[in-house]
C-alpha cells in the first residue's frame, strides 16, 4: 500500500525571533539547506511520492516546492492538530505519515513507519537525554514523560515530568495515521468544544488516544541522528550534524 506524508508548516515560531520574521519556520537552514529541504530529500529518497503541507504563516514562500497545499487559514489561532485536521480528505483515505516541519531526521526513521503494520505508531528517542543535555542546562527542560508497556505501546505521553524515569524516551514529531486511527481521532475531538479543539498539541491528542484504549499507539525506537528547530541556540547544537 502506498504511503502519503503531510507536513505541517503552519506556525511562524516565534521563538525563534527574527529568524521568522520574513519565512516560516520550515525554511529556517541548517548547513546549507532550509529543514523542508531536508525532509524532502530524505521523503522521497523513501520512495514517498504523494506529500502534502499545512501552511499558514507566509503561505506564499512555501508554493514552489512542488506540495500539495493544505491550509490552515486560523494558523495564528489552533494549535497543530487543527493544522493536521485541515489535511482531513487525505487522513480518511491513505495511510499517511505526519511531520513536524521544524524537525529532521534520518531515512531509518521513515522507513520503520513506512513498515510498521500497526493503526497508530510514533518514532521516539530512547538516548533523548544526550541531545537534551547540549540544548538545556537541565534535562527536564522542555522534555515531556514519554512510558512504554511491554509491547512497546505508548502508555503515557505528553506530561510534565518531574523526574527522569519517567521518560522512557522522547517523541520526535513524526508519527503515522490509518484512516482507522485518524476516525478515532475525530470522534475524540466531536466531543470537544471548539475552544478546546483548537488548543489541543499533539501530545495530548495521544495522551487522549491512549486512555480510551480503542487504538494502540505503538512506540518504534531510533537511534540515529534528529533534531528539533526550537530556538537559535538550536542551530549551534544541530550545526554540521
Amino acid at each position: 500500500m502506498s504511503i502519503r506524508c503531510i507536513i505541517l508548516a503552519a506556525g511562524r515560531g516565534s521563538r525563534l525571533g527574527s529568524l521568522t520574521n520574513k519565512k516560516p519556520k520550515c525554511l529556517i537552514q541548517l548547513n546549507g539547506k532550509s529543514l523542508l529541504e531536508h525532509q524532502l530529500a530524505i521523503l522521497r529518497a523513501s520512495n514517498i511520492k504523494d506529500i502534502g503541507i499545512v501552511t499558514g504563516y507566509k503561505r506564499q514562500l512555501l508554493s514552489d516546492f512542488g506540495l500539495y497545499e493544505f491550509h490552515n487559514n486560523k494558523w495564528d489561532k489552533t494549535n497543530m492538530v487543527s493544522s493536521l485536521e485541515c489535511a482531513d480528505s487525505w487522513l480518511n483515505k491513505y495511510h499517511c505519515i505526519v511531520s513536524y516541519g521544524d524537525i529532521f531526521y534520518q531515512h531509518r526513521a521513515i522507513k520503520k513507519l513506512i513498515l510498521s503494520k500497526d493503526e497508530m505508531a510514533i518514532t521516539y528517542d530512547p538516548n533523548w537525554k544526550l541531545l537534551w543535555e547540549k540544548r538545556f542546562d537541565n534535562p527536564l527542560d522542555d522534555a515531556e514523560t514519554f512510558k512504554l508497556n511491554a509491547d512497546s505501546t505508548i502508555s503515557e505521553i505528553g506530561k510534565v515530568p518531574t523526574d527522569l524515569n519517567q521518560i522512557q524516551g522522547q517523541y520526535m514529531g513524526l508519527l503515522k495515521f490509518t484512516p482507522a486511527s485518524w476516525k478515532e481521532v475525530k470522534s475524540i475531538r466531536s466531543k470537544m468544544s471548539n475552544t478546546m479543539k483548537s488548543k489541543m498539541d499533539m501530545t495530548t491528542l495521544l495522551q487522549k488516544i491512549i486512555l480510551k484504549n480503542k487504538i494502540k499507539v505503538k512506540g518504534l525506537i531510533y537511534e540515529d541522528n534528529w533534531g528539533e528547530i526550537d530556538t537559535e541556540s538550536d542551530l549551534n547544537v544541530y550545526k554540521n550534524t
